[in-house]
């Protein structure tokens, strides 16, 4: 233990890594752009400046706690640096705040009224740039950009894509793909993680919700909804709820009052995602063929594999994700209905994820112009359509999930964290092989939000090796050790984002995403999984009825051809 002195009180650390993180440990709420804890530390804005007690100014997200050290951190020269750097980044920055997305939410706009500043001094410099409107997940809007190199680092440290990078140098340096590509053109993978690390609306959601008023108004239209997991555990925090908190009650209620004609669930195709990826592995099991095979139900995992490794999209399973197989089902049940009533059915996702978005429209889900899923909307999508009709989210009542699609079992829940998909499908493969207390055991193995997990299982003789990963570049290390024969597995889970579809590109963002937000809305899908009646795919009896009923044999329409 040592001592520090801070603005006049003597302070204790050990083990903080920066004087900043001392700085918040003693409660003092000292701004930042572009530090984030996950994030290797790039010190870019100076918000975090401190004065020392000898007259030099540092930033304290680069400095560690040393002993005896004194620091200021509100002195008249450290507020007046900070004022002229929001002044300067304000100067060359969009300030059409009336019309933005961020506005109440912009890091830079609540910086800029905590400090007062209602005017500025100086001339803007740099020129209006084009709009990003490319992508088919989220916008780029450059003349809104700080330059925090938040986007960057996120998208190279955490993915290892590196879709965007600095170009130019002092007071020309802009954040941008390399050889001024759009962002269609780059190796994006739609994950949305950028928009999450962004302070500002640098980088926002490709807003489509007036598609989804124009189809509720359409008389002659059906809309139905999916809702993803991990939408129902995050939601809330849009509305002033704790992370975790489930609220797939006041989502059904909420959709309907909206206008939407039938609310079900996606967890009940992710039921049916179990089933099949199950049989697909003990297939490829059997026959030692295309091992180890990689979960398909994350679209920007699958979109990075099709860029850097091609060569391996033949161990990617072939079964579509939930929200496509719940299109495919779902087109299969109303097609003779629409023909009945006249009309036509518009299947609207409800995800946590922005890659989804990209999916919906890959032309593989396309059938002679008609997409399995017409849009898809995300959590933070959602939310902005509630506060737009003006609901009390806080007192509208709970309502159910609409029939046949309306029920799930817990296995089909925890799809929305990471290992939620490997779990699922062990409780099939361990189902009346192992006893309750040895299953949780092996389930417990991957569980969790450490980089990698593992599993090893032994199933008539033969032993069974599973991999869960999450966070794309970690997804990279893990293939090049096992390309390297460092390490071998018969079935990997892969999620782009860390921690899975509950920290997708698409949910709500509070400043920073710790890991106990994770693992707080990790939390609320296990809570509902304790209480579902329902624990293991194959003993729902409404998926039991969609192969009977709905499907007839025809399973392959299941699967990606």
């Amino acid at each position: 233990m040592a001592t520090m002195i801070i603005d006049g009180k003597k302070v204790n650390f050990s083990d903080q890594k920066n004087i900043l993180s001392l700085i918040r440990d003693c409660n003092i709420d000292l701004p930042t752009f572009c530090y984030h804890s996950e994030l290797s530390i790039y010190g870019a804005c100076r918000m975090c400046s401190v004065e020392t007690s000898d007259g030099r100014i540092i930033a304290s997200c680069s400095e560690v706690p040393k002993e005896g050290m004194e620091i200021y951190t509100n002195s008249p020269r450290i507020r007046k640096y900070r004022k002229m750097i929001l002044e300067l980044l304000l100067a060359n920055h969009d300030r059409d705040c009336t019309a933005c997305e961020r506005t109440g939410k912009c890091q830079l706009q609540k910086l800029a009224r905590r400090y007062g500043i209602n005017q500025i001094r100086f001339n803007q410099l740099i020129e209006e740039q084009e709009i990003d409107s490319s992508s088919p997940s989220i916008l780029r809007n450059p003349n809104k950009c700080i330059k925090c190199g938040d986007c960057v680092m996120v998208c190279e440290e955490i993915q290892g894509v590196g879709a965007l990078g600095f170009s130019h140098r002092g007071t020309e340096v802009q954040i941008k793909p390399a050889f001024n590509k759009k962002l269609s053109e780059t190796n994006c993978v739609n994950c949305g993680q950028c928009r999450i690390v962004c302070p500002t609306a640098a980088i926002t959601i490709k807003n489509e919700t007036q598609k989804v008023w124009d189809a509720i108004y359409d008389k002659n239209t059906r809309v139905i909804a999916q809702i993803a997991p991990a939408v129902r555990v995050a939601l809330g925090e849009e509305f002033g709820m704790k992370p975790g908190e489930v609220t797939i009650g006041k989502i059904a209620s909420i959709l309907r009052k909206i206008g939407v004609d039938e609310v079900y669930d996606t967890a009940l195709t992710a039921d049916l995602t179990v089933i099949e990826e199950s049989n697909e592995f003990l297939d490829r099991f059997s026959k030692n063929q295309n091992l180890p095979l990689f979960t398909s139900c994350c679209p920007a995992w699958v979109k990075f594999v099709e860029n850097k490794y091609p060569e391996l999209i033949k161990n990617v399973s072939t079964c579509k994700s939930p929200q496509q197989m719940f299109g495919t089902v779902a087109r299969e049940f109303f097609n003779k209905k629409d023909k009945e009533d006249g009309k036509k059915t518009f299947i609207l996702s409800i995800m946590p994820c922005t890659a989804k978005k990209a999916e919906a429209a890959r032309p593989e889900f396309n059938h002679d112009g008609v997409r399995e899923v017409d849009l898809v909307l995300t959590t933070q999508e959602l939310a902005i359509m509630i506060k737009e009709v003006g609901v009390n989210f806080h007192t509208i009542g709970e309502e159910s999930l609409d029939m046949p699609f309306g029920i799930a079992s817990g296995a089909g829940i925890i799809f929305g964290t990471t290992g939620g998909v490997t779990e699922a499908v062990l409780r099939k493969l361990l189902k009346d092989k192992f006893n309750k207390e040895d299953s949780e055991i092996i389930f417990n193995n991957v569980r969790g939000l450490e980089a990698v997990k593992e599993a090893s299982i032994e199933i008539d003789g033969k032993t069974i090796r599973i991999a869960v990963v999450h966070g794309l570049k970690d997804a990279d290390s893990l293939i090049r050790q096992i390309k390297d024969g460092e390490r071998y597995y018969d079935m990997i889970e892969v999620m782009a984002c860390k921690g899975g579809c509950i920290a997708g590109g698409g949910q709500p963002v509070p400043r920073i995403i710790t890991k106990e937000t994770r693992a707080l809305r990790a939390s609320g899908l296990y809570n509902i999984d304790k209480i579902n009646q329902i624990k293991n795919s194959d003993d729902n009896y409404i998926v039991k009825s969609i192969y009977e009923k709905i499907l007839k044999g025809n399973n392959h329409i299941l699967h990606v051809k």
